[in-house]
């Protein structure tokens, strides 16, 4: 079924400037882009925006732990060491994988809800998450957490994430499976090699806590550089170093290497602030995430956007640096390239339709036009104004409704989970 798209404006991290269009979507790509100027094309479904929708890629929420949001709230106000070990580890314990599943649904109503078409998960029970994301149809990249404890422990959570990767990687073309160390702290340098080398050998990304905290920095026990080469992280197919904040961006770093950008989770624990501009002066790849909801509180890439341009223009007392165009691009086209998905992140006819639906009909737009859509969105837009969430050209959100999924049973089955686990 063809659903149009008529008299709609569109804009993404490519455009200097948005354009009024008419937008068809067919066999779940983007199939035709024309003026709006133009007579629309046969549809079967029409959506008329009349000058008053936007149309842009949906997010890439490039760094989260969606089942953590059954933690939130937890451990208020602490920094990041004695957060995870007072409060996060030991509710972590109580978790099942009937937890962990309801847990991920319930992100998903809110990732979905304010736009988000794709997740970097990074958890336990990863299966179990891969169910829900198949039976949503939402599109994500999964890796199970591995972390040192006690003897084996490391050895059964890698061939675990192998078994993820040969059951659920390129899966109905909504997954694709990393390799997930946790951190330096929490699996020794033999094992990095053992786990970067098995990517290596099985074809797989790797996703991977990276220097968060001055603390870490200072534990390392050798520069970023050499860590980096050691464990073998430069030379995986490719790797994707969340947070990143302490890394000195004079630090090279090959193609195959992205970083993820979390500014408000950052900012809540206290860690510091990634220096961005610079790695933008540098050309290198970096996504946006909002962590996991325990750390962030919210799943809103809207937020993560605007905290990340006006953090650094304050950061850097530099108005022009970290453009809306520059977050825009981030939040969706450098996540989807950072975990394998092609021709996705973009309004281009032949990419996938992957689409956020937003409302312009609202006092926060008035005076929007094609120069400053983007502009508009970043710092003026919000995740209330979305109207609808399509993935390969299927509602998977609309007008408060999620045609795939249970939202009132997945609510009573989170409340359960979060009430079993913090007795």
């Amino acid at each position: 079924m063809a659903t149009l798209f008529k008299d709609v404006y569109i804009a993404d991290g490519s455009r200097t400037k948005a354009e009024r269009v008419h937008l068809l979507v067919s066999k779940g790509r983007i199939a035709q882009i024309i003026d709006a100027s133009q007579t629309p094309p046969a549809a079967d479904k029409i959506i008329s925006g009349r000058g008053h929708m936007a149309v842009i890629p949906g997010f890439v929420n490039a760094h989260t732990h969606a089942a953590m949001i059954l933690l939130r709230g937890l451990g208020e106000e602490a920094p990041l060491m004695e957060w995870l070990q007072n409060k996060i580890w030991p509710v972590e314990d109580k978790l099942t994988p009937e937890y962990i599943y309801w847990g991920t649904l319930s992100a998903m109503l809110e990732m979905l809800a304010t736009g988000t078409t794709c997740f970097a998960d990074m958890y336990f029970e990863m299966e179990r998450v891969a169910e829900a994301v198949l039976g949503a149809g939402m599109k994500a990249a999964l890796c199970r957490g591995i972390t040192a404890g006690a003897p084996g422990k490391i050895e059964r959570s890698l061939s675990n994430n192998l078994d993820l990767a040969k059951n659920y990687h390129g899966r109905e073309g909504l997954i694709t499976v990393q390799l997930g160390p946790h951190a330096p702290y929490t699996v020794p340098m033999d094992y990095m090699r053992s786990i970067t080398d098995a990517a290596k050998t099985n074809g797989l990304g790797v996703h991977f806590h990276f220097l968060e905290t001055k603390g870490e920095l200072d534990n390392l026990g050798m520069s970023p550089t050499d860590y980096l080469k050691e464990s073998g992280l430069l030379n995986t197919p490719y790797t994707v170093l969340a947070h990143a904040v302490w890394l000195d961006p004079k630090t090279e770093l090959p193609d195959n290497v992205s970083l993820v950008h979390n500014p408000c989770s950052n900012l809540k624990l206290g860690s510091g602030i990634m220096p961005l501009t610079e790695w933008l002066e540098r050309g290198a790849v970096v996504a946006l995430g909002t962590d996991g909801a325990s750390s962030n509180n919210r799943l809103d890439m809207w937020e993560e956007m605007r905290t990340a341009s006006l953090l650094h223009k304050g950061a850097t007392m530099n108005p022009v640096c970290v453009s809306a165009l520059d977050v825009l691009r981030m939040a969706t086209y450098e996540g989807a390239r950072a975990f394998g998905f092609a021709q996705k992140g973009m309004i281009q006819e032949g990419w996938f339709a992957d689409l956020v639906l937003v409302n312009l009909d609202k006092p926060h737009y008035i005076g929007v036009n094609e120069e400053n859509l983007a502009a508009y969105l970043v710092y003026a837009g919000s995740s209330a104004d979305v109207l609808g969430t399509m993935i390969n050209g299927r509602w998977i959100y609309r007008n408060g409704e999620y045609p795939t999924l249970d939202a009132e049973e997945i609510m009573i089955k989170a409340r359960e989970a979060r009430d079993a686990i913090t007795r």
